[in-house]
C-alpha cells in the first residue's frame, strides 16, 4: 500500500522516469529518498494523516523560503507539482517534495563543540528573522507550550503513558512537571521570549556540508519560547554528561549574533525538562517507529536522575 501511494505521489511531479525510492525516516512523517538514474535526488515527505493542515504546511513553506531567500540559513527547497502547487495530495495524504540537500548529520559521538557554537549562531539568526518577518495572512502553526506537552490534550500523548511507568516514577515525574509548569508561568510569554521558532533543532535535522550548517525539517516549527530551541538541540540526549558543555558552546554562538539575558540562560534546565517529558510521551505514542524502539524503556529510566536533579536545583 505504501509503495503504491508513493508511486501515485511521484506522478504528480515532473520527474525523470525510472527513479528509485527508499524509505529513510519514519517519525511523524514518512521521508523517502527519490533518485534518478542521473544521480539527481529529492526528498519526498509524506505527511502523517491529520498531523498538519494544508494551510499549516503552506505556512511552514513560506517561512523556510523566506529564510533561504534572506540568506539567513540554508533550508530545503520545495519542488512544485505539475499543477504549480507546493503541496500535493495522494490517497488523502498531504505531501511535499524537496530538492535534496547534501551533507551529513552530526552524531552525538562526535566532538560537537564547534557544531553547537555554530548552531547557536544560526538559531539566533532564525530568531532575529522571526521577530521582524511579516508573516503572510492566515499564517498557521502549532503552539509548543506546556499544554502541548502535559496539558489536557498533549500533542504527542501524555508522559504518564510513557514506557516503563510505575507509581514511584509517576510521582517523581509529576513533581518535575508541576515545577516546570510553575517556572514557565513565571518566565512568561512576552514577545522578546516567545515567538515563531524551529522547535526541533535536533541533530537529525541538521546537515554539515563544506563548513556550513544547514537546517532541515521545519515540520514542527511553531510558536514557543525561543530558548526552547536550545533544549530541542539535545533531544534524546538530555541525560548525557556532555550536555552542559554543549549548551555553553550553544550560548557562546548565540551571543555572537544576539544578546541573551541571564534569565534565559538560567531557565534552560526547565526547557530541557519540558522537552524530555514531551519526548517521553512521543516514545510511548510512536512505538511503531525504529527510533522509539531503539530508545525503549531505558529512555524513561534515564529520566529519573534528570527529574531528581531538576527538583534539587529549583524545588
Amino acid at each position: 500500500m505504501a509503495i503504491q501511494l508513493v508511486q501515485q505521489a511521484l506522478r504528480l511531479y515532473d520527474l525523470p522516469r525510472n527513479v528509485t525510492v527508499a524509505l529513510i525516516s519514519l517519525s511523524e512523517n514518512e521521508i523517502y529518498k527519490v533518485e534518478a538514474p542521473s544521480g539527481t535526488k529529492w526528498a519526498l515527505r509524506l505527511q502523517r494523516p491529520g498531523y498538519q493542515s494544508k494551510n499549516s504546511l503552506a505556512s511552514e513553506i513560506a517561512w523556510l523560503l523566506a529564510l533561504r531567500k534572506g540568506g539567513v540559513v540554508t533550508t530545503p527547497v520545495p519542488v512544485a507539482g505539475l499543477n504549480g502547487e507546493w503541496i500535493q495530495v495522494a490517497g488523502q495524504r498531504n505531501l511535499v517534495l524537496f530538492a535534496w540537500e547534501n551533507g551529513r548529520q552530526p552524531e552525538i559521538e562526535m566532538d560537537l563543540r564547534q557544531c553547537f557554537k555554530t548552531l547557536g549562531a544560526v538559531t539566533a539568526q532564525l530568531h532575529t528573522h522571526s521577530r521582524t518577518w511579516q508573516r503572510p495572512d492566515g499564517f498557521e502553526r502549532f503552539t509548543w507550550d506546556f499544554e502541548a506537552a502535559g496539558g489536557e490534550a498533549p500533542r504527542w500523548g501524555h508522559w504518564r503513558d510513557g514506557l516503563g511507568m510505575n507509581a514511584t516514577r509517576l510521582d517523581l515525574f509529576g513533581q518535575a512537571a508541576a515545577l516546570v509548569q510553575e517556572r514557565l508561568a513565571g518566565y512568561g510569554t512576552g514577545p522578546d521570549r516567545f515567538g515563531l521558532a524551529h522547535c526541533d533543532l535536533r541533530l537529525s535535522n541538521l546537515l554539515l556540508h563544506q563548513r556550513q550548517l544547514k537546517v532541515i525539517d521545519f515540520d514542527d516549527c511553531g510558536f514557543s519560547w525561543y530558548i526552547y530551541d536550545a533544549a530541542a538541540s539535545l533531544s534524546f540526549y538530555e541525560h548525557l554528561p556532555q550536555v552542559s558543555c554543549l549548551i555553553q558552546h550553544w550560548l557562546d554562538g548565540y551571543r555572537t549574533v544576539s544578546a541573551l539575558g541571564k534569565a534565559e540562560e538560567e531557565e534552560i534546565p526547565t526547557f530541557l525538562m519540558l522537552r524530555r517529558l514531551l519526548l517521553i510521551a512521543w516514545v510511548g505514542s510512536h512505538s511503531e517507529t525504529g527510533l522509539a524502539q531503539s530508545l525503549g524503556v531505558a529512555y524513561t529510566q534515564q529520566t529519573d536522575a534528570l527529574c531528581s536533579a531538576y527538583l534539587r536545583r529549583f524545588g
